[in-house]
């Protein structure tokens, strides 16, 4: 079954991907892009055939640039549902670059959206415009999409991009990471009454099931880190999704240096 995934951890873009033989929005080694460079387009995974490549690349390609977007996209030996390239394009509608730290996902017939937008009415107006688009009660929309958490973009603004850096293999901070969180726990305990999701991730190298558990390790240090800062624990909560939401190349050194990374979300 042919899987496409779009998403995106920059605000205003939702990226493209395709997960190759994985279950459908969080495709391991293949699920969130924006690489090295802001507003990076990564799509990747598995279709049926190398027109349906080619279509997809060019309606990505229309919506993001050229320029922004990284071609992973494989061709396999699927069975699609009928016209399925077409209502994959139709869905790819430019309403979505107004989610942020998104996911857009097709497996199959099974359409799922995640991510953040401004306001109920601009989440409505995305939904409203993906079902106009597939027009096909054959095809499941399921709805992720969430109204984002005041107080968001300040805490992206005090990370300006940077990467929490943990020594190889390790939850170990290195001192530039510890830097960063040290910038960043004023930040914390000026929102106050706010809570905070402290999300791990790895590059796609090595086993995922080790991947999984040394992200939620590192979200574990940094959940720590931080409560030493003042930041209450109870405010806190960690998860670990090891290499299944990458943000750039696991292909590239420089592009699994930036999957290795923690992520920041304020919850309420």
């Amino acid at each position: 079954m042919p899987v496409l995934c779009l998403a995106s951890l920059w605000p205003g873009l939702l990226g493209a991907q395709v997960p190759a033989a994985r279950p459908a929005a969080a495709a391991p080694a293949a699920s969130a892009p924006a690489a090295s460079r802001l507003g990076q387009v990564v799509v990747a995974g598995t279709v049926p055939d190398e027109s349906t490549r080619q279509a997809i690349l060019a309606r990505v390609r229309e919506l993001y640039g050229n320029d922004r977007v990284v071609d992973q996209l494989g061709v396999g030996n699927l069975v699609a549902p009928p016209n399925w390239s077409q209502h994959v394009q139709r869905a790819l509608h430019p309403d979505l670059k107004q989610v942020s730290r998104g996911q857009l996902s097709i497996q199959g017939n099974v359409l799922e959206i995640k991510g953040e937008v401004s306001n109920e009415a601009q989440r409505q107006q995305v939904l409203s415009q993906i079902a106009t688009q597939l027009n096909n009660p054959t095809y499941t929309v399921r709805n992720s999409l969430r109204v984002s958490a005041a107080g968001q973009e300040v805490v992206d603004a005090a990370l300006a991009n940077r990467i929490v850096e943990f020594e190889p293999s390790s939850a170990t901070l290195t001192a530039t990471g510890q830097a960063v969180l040290d910038q960043l726990a004023p930040v914390l305990l000026q929102l106050s009454g706010r809570k905070f999701e402290v999300i791990g991730h790895t590059d796609a190298l090595g086993a995922r099931a080790a991947n999984v558990a040394l992200s939620a390790a590192r979200a574990e240090t940094v959940k720590a880190y931080l409560a030493k800062k003042g930041v209450p624990e109870a405010n806190i909560t960690t998860s670990g999704v090891g290499p299944d939401r990458p943000v750039a190349d696991n292909n590239l050194a420089e592009g699994r240096a930036r999957n290795r990374r923690i992520e920041f979300r304020v919850s309420q």
